[in-house]
């Protein structure tokens, strides 16, 4: 692929990532292997308060090819398709799931020096056509997304974006919610791995003339540990435990509780993921 602008889609997503990624109140064990030829599989049970689920999931890799199916616990089974440079500097997506067919659905995405476009059509009589473009550079990038029904005769959504990227940090400002949201974000990391990272972001919602404002951060202990937090304005904390017990094998323990409400009981998370 080309060495451009990412997708719209990855416009503030690494702030995003730090202040929500594994932070879970679910308890969830995976167990994945792989082969040499490509094959990968992967099962995983998950249980949410009183209802637990789970899923198992295999892919495959062949040369510029990748599947994925996954079948879960309420017989639904969904399957992808990616291709990479299917034609130059082209990746197409397909999707599928049974039995809803109407969730699946095609992407095309297209990567150029100076820009990015991906287009997806749903698989349904009246699909949902989602369109995205972004121009710049590696470093800074503006872009723009919109979606519309077909079914209605109007737009689902329409998104606007920047984003100033530098090896020590990541700015963005995303104006969402077809304008009523506006989302300003900014990441700074303290070492060239990018292990000790604070995060700062703004939300304002005009609508309800209501502001959130989260502080976050990621911190390695050692080579094999990692603790995050996070804190917004309205007094939700969350704090994470992240330990590598051997390669790729994790063990997450993630917390959330309300300091304005420190009657309630906190909530706990616990994630298990190995690979063998």
């Amino acid at each position: 692929m080309s060495k451009g602008p990412g997708l719209f889609s990855e416009i503030g997503k690494k702030a995003k990532d730090l202040l929500t990624r594994d932070y879970t109140t679910d308890q969830k064990f995976a167990i994945s292997t792989c082969s040499d030829a490509g094959l990968a599989i992967t099962s995983t049970a998950v249980k949410k308060g009183g209802f637990s689920s789970g899923d198992v999931a295999v892919q495959y890799k062949y040369k510029s090819t990748l599947v994925d199916v996954k079948v879960d616990t309420e017989s639904n089974v969904s399957t992808t398709l990616t291709f990479a440079d299917i034609l130059p500097a082209t990746k197409a997506i397909a999707s599928i799931k049974i039995p809803d067919y109407t969730a699946g659905k095609v992407e095309v995405q297209y990567f150029h020096d100076h820009a990015t476009f991906t287009s997806a059509v749903g698989l349904s009589q009246q699909p949902t056509v989602d369109m995205s473009a972004t121009i710049g550079t590696p470093s800074f990038a503006v872009g723009a997304e919109a979606g519309y029904e077909t079914s209605l005769g109007t737009f689902s959504k329409y998104n606007a974006g920047i984003s100033v990227i530098n090896a020590d940090y990541n700015a963005s400002i995303i104006l969402a919610d077809k304008g009523d949201t506006l989302k300003a974000s900014y990441l700074h990391h303290f070492d060239q791995l990018k292990r000790n990272s604070t995060v700062a972001e703004i939300t304002r919602r005009f609508s309800t003339n209501e502001n959130t404002f989260t502080l976050g951060g990621s911190f390695a202990i050692d080579p094999h540990t990692t603790v995050k937090t996070r804190l917004n304005n309205h007094g939700r904390l969350g704090a994470l435990l992240h330990h590598e017990l051997k390669a790729k094998s994790i063990l997450t323990i993630s917390s959330e509780f309300d300091t304005k409400a420190l009657d309630r009981h906190p909530r706990f998370g616990l994630s298990l993921a190995l690979k063998p």
